[in-house]
């Protein structure tokens, strides 16, 4: 059923300012690379083929794969490159397992470059912005990264205290900057409309024809002008498919087309405006408040791309691929509103350095466009295996429609791989970085789980012979927290050594998560009776679910349990992992995950249990 009308609009509003902020502010440093580099030689032919190559790169990976294709494919609703993952395994769980290993380690390795691509973003976008103020004056030019950095440590430092104050300027602020390069762009077409013959692909086709070792090596720039495209799938689950779509077709797409063309048209009249295209548009009064509103666009840009970073990372959390990280809800009513400050102040050192190490856009241009064409690539590979077996769409249907996109794709991350030596490694080592530690804990997780499961003890067997002498039964309810089903905790085992009591009520808690973005309330639990008032729970959730133990057993009542928060204690066991010589991971490996398990946020507060219910017993594990 549609949405009312009052309600696509606000959600349209929404997608405008936190879905296209990214690729609305490519505008300020696409052309000017393209052009700047000296690799196309400057003739009106050229120009036409470059904005024909431009016009059809958006219409063809932006309108045509993500907005058309690649909406389609949501998980329960969501959409990004996680959900994707969750979404292409299931499809193939059946089918082929051995192929559902890889695919998971394929998606998790674009999901990590993702962080690549967030170091970048926001530093290319808000130096841009600012390097406006060397074209209002030559004498600006040595405040241009003391104020981008004064600008970023501001946006980073408001983070703490949430987005839902200013969240709600985002939308405003952001129609009114393509509206103002709408503008721009008309102002400069009607002096040339003979421009708007660049529209048609033929200009494109002959200019790859004419230079086709130069077309391809401006692929490396051209991908500029689809910076933050991937955001569209990534924010499926905050506005849906149909505010999304009608933000790019009604608004976002004729601003971006009439502001590139517009920038041709300048060029063709006034070819030393090459330097800063964006910023020689505007009229010189005018040309202080573009810079503020550009400045303004892009820290919006940026501010969606963190609030991603935060999202993204508590759902890989939530799959078991990182340890738990402290997260901080900023927002009563809405739950997605969240904090981390681990990840908000690392991005922030990364951004820090590619901004002082890289010094300024142009720069950072070479850096760009690896992780970001090699995440499209994953995403295409992935939306074939959920098209072909989720979808169950013909074998020769699947290969002919992921396959165009994919030879797309391709040809565009091969020419990034050029600025390889330039920059492009920048992006692909914090990705490699994040990776190494993904797969480091994912496999020290399974690791410890092997070697927990030997020393064992089947849970059933050993209550029975608890109950053949019973110890001293208290008031009030336990609950024991374990990896695994079916196994004693060690937290039971410490407590009965030391404390040699046993509660009325017993209930032994596995926490479950899921490939699945939800999992609903009526799915939340599994009860198994065990006999003498002991019970074990498995509780199911989502990597979207925000994970509230306590909130979770209060559905147990009226199974025959009955739950008082004031009588319950929480018995956790706390791990100290101690690597080993043997047949594990390499040793540097061992020690990292040792590391990171004694650095993760402890349970009690990840599963948002009372703290002055919580009692913690430790114990060493070798691996």
């Amino acid at each position: 059923m549609a949405a009312p009308k009052s309600s696509l609009a606000a959600l349209t509003l929404g997608a405008i300012g936190v879905v296209y902020g990214d690729i609305g502010t490519s505008v300020l440093y696409a052309v000017k690379e393209i052009f700047g580099s000296g690799r196309v030689p400057f003739t009106h032919a050229n120009v036409y083929g470059v904005l024909s190559i431009i016009f059809w790169t958006l219409t063809v990976i932006v309108s045509l794969k993500y907005v058309t294709l690649v909406l389609r494919a949501d998980n329960h609703g969501e959409g990004g490159l996680v959900a994707m993952l969750a979404l292409a395994s299931q499809s193939v769980k059946d089918k082929a397992p051995a192929l559902r290993k890889w695919m998971l380690l394929i998606g998790i390795f674009g999901t990590c470059l993702f962080y690549g691509d967030g170091v970048i973003t926001p530093a290319i976008s808000v130096l841009s912005a600012v390097e406006g103020l060397e074209v209002v004056s030559p004498h600006f030019r040595k405040a241009v990264i003391p104020l981008t950095l004064v600008i970023l440590f501001l946006l980073f430092w408001v983070q703490k205290r949430g987005t839902a104050g200013i969240g709600r300027f985002f939308g405003p602020v952001t129609l009114v900057w393509f509206f103002a390069i709408a503008a721009l762009g008309v102002h400069h077409i009607t002096g040339h409309p003979e421009i708007l013959r660049a529209l048609g692909p033929h200009h494109a086709l002959g200019f790859i024809g004419r230079q086709p070792g130069t077309a391809f090596i401006i692929l490396g720039a051209v991908v500029l002008c689809v910076t933050g495209g991937e955001a569209l799938y990534a924010d499926l689950g905050h506005f849906g498919k149909q505010p999304i779509r009608v933000a790019w077709f009604s608004i976002v797409m004729p601003a971006l087309t009439l502001n590139y063309f517009g920038q041709g048209a300048l060029l063709l009249a006034e070819p030393e405006a090459v330097k800063n295209p964006f910023f020689h548009m505007a009229p010189e009064p005018l040309l202080p408040p573009l810079v503020c509103l550009a400045t303004l666009a892009t820290v919006i840009a940026s501010q969606a791309l963190i609030t991603g970073a935060f999202s993204v990372t508590k759902q890989v959390i939530q799959l078991d691929y990182l340890p738990r990280l402290q997260v901080r809800h900023t927002s009563a009513r809405d739950k997605g509103q969240i904090y981390m400050p681990f990840v908000n102040w690392s991005l922030f050192v990364m951004i820090v350095l590619a901004v002082v190490l890289f010094r300024s856009s142009s720069n950072l241009a070479a850096a760009y466009g690896i992780a970001v064409t090699l995440d499209m690539l994953i995403t295409t590979v992935l939306t074939f295996f959920v098209i072909r077996y989720g979808w169950g769409y013909p074998l020769a249907l699947c290969v002919l429609a992921t396959g165009f996109f994919f030879a797309i794709d391709l040809a565009f991350f091969s020419s990034n791989l050029l600025k390889l030596p330039e920059g492009g490694w920048f992006p692909l080592l914090i990705g490699g970085a994040v990776f190494t530690l993904m797969t480091t804990w994912k496999d020290g997780r399974e690791l410890l789980a092997d070697t927990l499961r030997e020393t064992a003890i089947d849970l059933k067997s050993f209550l029975e012979s608890v109950f053949v002498s019973p110890p001293t039964r208290v008031p009030g309810t336990a609950v024991f927290l374990s990896a695994q089903p079916g196994i004693v905790p060690n937290a039971l085992m410490h407590n009965l050594k030391h404390n040699k009591v046993l509660h009325e009520q017993n209930l032994f808690v596995i926490v479950r998560n899921h490939e699945l973005p939800w999992v609903g309330l009526g799915k939340r639990l599994e009860v198994e009776p065990l006999g003498r008032d002991c019970w074990q729970v498995t509780v199911h959730y989502g990597f979207k679910n925000d994970p509230d133990l306590p909130k979770a057993l209060a559905l147990i009542t009226g199974r025959g349990i009955q739950l008082n928060p004031m009588t319950t204690s929480y018995f956790l066991s706390r791990d100290i992992v101690t690597p080993t010589l043997g047949s594990g991971l390499a040793p540097w490996r061992e020690k990292l995950f040792a590391q990171m398990h004694h650095s993760a946020t402890g349970a009690a507060e990840f599963l948002n249990l009372p703290s002055n219910a919580v009692v913690e017993l430790g114990s060493k594990v070798e691996i």
